[in-house]
């Protein structure tokens, strides 16, 4: 257990900061490669140090007292300063790189297919990307960029627009050929494919029929946690998903996802990129900041 300068615990503070970011013992312990037993015996170790209590234990869920919320953003701001600077000092002697933060369906749809471009332009920048589809789970100091969905407010970070984008139902031709669709009703009596709802701002079929009025019915949904596997499901003919259409456009443009009906919807957030407001950025996060802003949806 290592202590300098008067701190706690370094290992304890490393197993709090996990703990309040994940919201969970069991994820933090998973992040640190440690049981979650050795987690939550660190973080009571700090309690007893601090003699206040850091997190209100509920019923299979932790939620952070007001002691527990001042703490987590202190440990937070340092530990981001120290990879920060640990960072700067590590790249002057190698290739600069940017950790981008994204979903997987981001990556792998919208943001790889263009990094070519920037490959091109910039060939002394290396790009690491860390995907995570767990709504918290970029909420890590090692990333330096984070693509994100949302309102555009997010505690203690600037953000950027990249674009707005619209949501409509997609299948493939030939479950399309199979299954005459006249309207919304139709639609809604066929097999959906539905992605499961880890974050609640992420638009769903409901939501969907509820914005263009249709009325609410028992819906037939086979569900996934990942949008990847939703469109695979639809490009395999197993029934309909709800596309986002820039993330979809390869697909309908080579004819492997056909759109069942003219009905859309606007998706009701837009995608941001993100970066952290303490920690000014270095010239090779900026250069990439820059070029995503440009980049049409």
């Amino acid at each position: 257990m290592v202590r300098i300068l008067g701190l706690p615990s370094l290992n304890a503070l490393a197993a709090f900061e996990a703990a309040a970011r994940q919201m969970s013992l069991t994820k933090a312990a998973e992040e640190l490669n440690v049981t979650p037993g050795a987690v939550s015996k660190h973080v009571r170790t700090l309690e007893e140090d601090l003699g206040a209590p850091l997190f209100l234990r509920l019923h299979r869920a932790l939620e952070l007292t007001r002691e527990g919320e001042a703490m987590s953003a202190a440990v937070r701001e340092g530990f981001e300063r120290v990879l920060a600077t640990y960072r700067q000092i590590k790249m002057s002697g190698g290739q600069p790189s940017v950790t981008v933060g994204s979903t997987m369906a981001m990556a792998q749809l919208w943001l790889i297919p263009r990094m070519s471009e920037f490959w091109a332009a910039h060939q002394d920048i290396a790009v690491e990307h860390f995907i995570s589809d767990h709504p918290r789970g970029l909420d890590r100091a090692d990333i330096d960029l984070r693509i994100r969905y949302g309102a555009g407010e997010w505690p203690d970070e600037e953000a950027a627009k990249l674009y707005d984008d619209i949501i409509f139902p997609v299948a493939s031709p030939d479950f399309a050929r199979r299954h005459a669709v006249q309207s919304l009703e139709d639609i809604a009596a066929l097999q959906l494919l539905s992605v499961e709802r880890i974050d609640l701002i992420w638009t769903d079929w409901p939501d969907f029929f509820r914005e263009l009025g249709c009325r609410d019915r028992r819906l037939n949904t086979r569900r996934c946690n990942s949008y990847v596997i939703a469109m695979q499901s639809a490009r395999s003919g197993q029934g309909v998903a709800l596309a986002w259409a820039n993330l979809v456009r390869p697909w309908i443009e080579t004819g492997d996802l056909v759109r069942l009906t003219d009905a859309q919807i606007n998706a009701p957030h837009s995608y941001f990129v993100t970066w952290n407001s303490r920690r000014p950025l270095n010239r090779q996060t900026a250069t990439l900041r820059d070029w995503m802003v440009t980049l049409e949806g």
